[in-house]
């Protein structure tokens, strides 16, 4: 079994906490680790990083970087096109992946919305509680997880590993539970791994698109680039 985003979230925050003492003395390290409590991360366009983790702050990855991993909390992570990376989190922000870009393990946020441009990889799992998710002509290869937040698994997009939409529960993460996630499956996409939904979301799959078995919802066949409002 798989962590759920909000343990995800728990440990993250932890994990930061407990290095504190250290990030209080140093940015950055011989192994191009960038550390830091408050402030933002910028890796220029072409350039090698390490680990870039902060508390407060947004992350931003130029084009064409290559780094470790971006963690932070409470901050945006914008990763820019044909980059890679081993993970991408956030507790509190949205995460926009570039064009092209790679991204070895996983995608994770809590509070925030989750963007795939246009050829990116994901080989994990995308995962979030409160927010959108949208790939667009993006491949996910571990399957895609949420409990309140919309998807649009957008044309051409491919995703392996199925698409779970997760009961709220009482836990602190979950804000705006009480409306309905609207779940796109767009033209020519594939879903590998099945839909399944463990709380009442409004479905619709394109003619087009080719899925697995879906439990727990009624679909609604639509046409053309997306559904009628």
């Amino acid at each position: 079994m798989y962590n759920t985003p909000s343990q995800n979230a728990l440990r993250l925050i932890l994990g930061l906490a407990l290095s504190l003492p250290l990030l209080a003395t140093a940015s950055s390290h011989d192994n191009g680790d960038i550390d830091k409590v408050n402030g933002s991360i910028h890796v220029d366009a072409g350039q090698t990083a390490g680990k870039l983790s902060t508390v407060n702050g947004s992350i931003h990855v130029a084009d064409g970087a290559h780094v470790s991993s971006a963690e932070t909390v409470n901050g945006a992570v914008d990763i820019g096109a044909q980059t890679d990376l081993d993970t991408v989190e956030t507790v509190n922000g949205g995460i926009v992946i570039g064009e092209q870009t790679k991204v070895r393990k996983t995608v994770e946020a809590v509070n925030g919305s989750i963007s795939l441009g246009q050829g990116s990889d994901v080989a994990g799992r995308v995962s979030n509680v409160n927010g959108g998710i949208k790939l667009r002509a993006a491949h996910v290869g571990g399957g895609i997880e949420t409990v309140s937040g919309g998807v649009t698994i957008g044309a051409d997009s491919r995703l392996e590993g199925g698409l779970l939409v997760k009961k709220p529960s009482s836990g602190w993460f979950n804000f705006g539970i009480e409306k309905k996630p609207r779940i796109v499956i767009g033209p020519h996409a594939t879903v590998q791994g099945g839909l399944t939904f463990h709380r009442e979301v409004e479905l619709y799959v394109s003619s087009s698109a080719n899925v697995d078995k879906i439990e727990g919802a009624t679909p609604v066949s639509f046409t053309g680039d997306s559904p009628a409002d």
